[in-house]
């Protein structure tokens, strides 16, 4: 069954759905979806497990996409335009190809990320986070060193910290550790028995020329998967692209958006 997803909306027009990656909020696009704002009615839901929606026991991208259509329908969204970021674009990729009406939304719009499995560099993030001992800690400082401590090399550490909150007198994380955890795997790969083979409604993958997330070997897997897909590379972004070239990525994702909704039906 779908889980409820909280989410913020902002401004007025057809609807832009935004969908964060692994460890993330929708909070994370606020900027992206405020310069959109001025022409778009932009969602930002927290996936499940994240934030402030609904925790559950799974989460694979089949029942993600789930949640985001449960989310479509309850909003009334007509054809809304999907974006999403790392696992927030395998949940992207995984609603088109999971619809019966390909023409139900207006086209996905995929961030440096491609439809295949990757090798989990994400799991002892978690574990870190899991054996913090909280209930002891007085500071989020004090929380950031002991993560930073039991991480090694670029761990985006403030990244992580965002999940932080002080409940009454503790601290906890706004994020499900334990089903993350269980389905680590789930998550690093992406889903062989979708429902339907390909999508071929408006598709753009936007991947940052500093990651190697999308690589040139994904492009046949793209193009077999979404064969409208246009590939654009932003010099100068990493895989967080909105937070490296939130101006190109900007350009990118409203020039996009034009075209899409100049070829949506009548």
């Amino acid at each position: 069954m779908p889980v409820q997803l909280a989410f913020e909306a902002v401004g007025d027009g057809p609807a832009v759905v935004i969908l964060h990656g692994l460890f993330g909020a929708g909070r994370n696009w606020a900027q992206i979806a405020h310069a959109l704002a001025a022409d778009y009615r932009v969602y930002l839901p927290d996936a499940r497990n994240h934030g402030a929606s609904t925790w559950a026991e799974t989460m694979s991208y089949e029942e993600m996409a789930l949640d985001v259509r449960a989310l479509i329908a309850r909003e009334g969204l007509e054809r809304p335009f999907i974006v999403g970021h790392s696992m927030g674009g395998k949940t992207a990729m995984a609603l088109a190809l999971g619809l019966e009406d390909p023409e139900s939304i207006g086209g996905i719009a995929v961030i440096d990320i491609a439809p295949e499995s990757y090798a989990d560099q994400f799991s002892s993030y978690v574990s870190a986070m899991r054996h913090l001992d909280l209930a002891a800690a007085t500071s989020r400082s004090e929380i950031r060193r002991a993560l930073a401590d039991s991480l090694v090399g670029d761990a985006p550490i403030d990244f992580l910290m965002q999940n932080l909150r002080r409940h009454k007198d503790r601290f906890d994380w706004r994020l499900n550790l334990m089903a993350t955890a269980v389905c680590m795997r789930e998550l690093c790969a992406f889903p062989e028995a979708l429902p339907h083979a390909r999508y071929d409604g408006p598709a753009l993958f936007l991947a940052g020329a500093e990651s190697d997330y999308v690589r040139p070997e994904s492009l046949p897997r793209i193009l077999e998967l979404f064969p409208g897909a246009e590939l654009v590379r932003i010099a100068d972004a990493g895989h967080w692209v909105h937070a490296d070239q939130p101006q190109a990525l900007l350009r990118g994702l409203n020039d996009w958006l034009a075209e899409a909704r100049a070829l949506a039906p009548r």
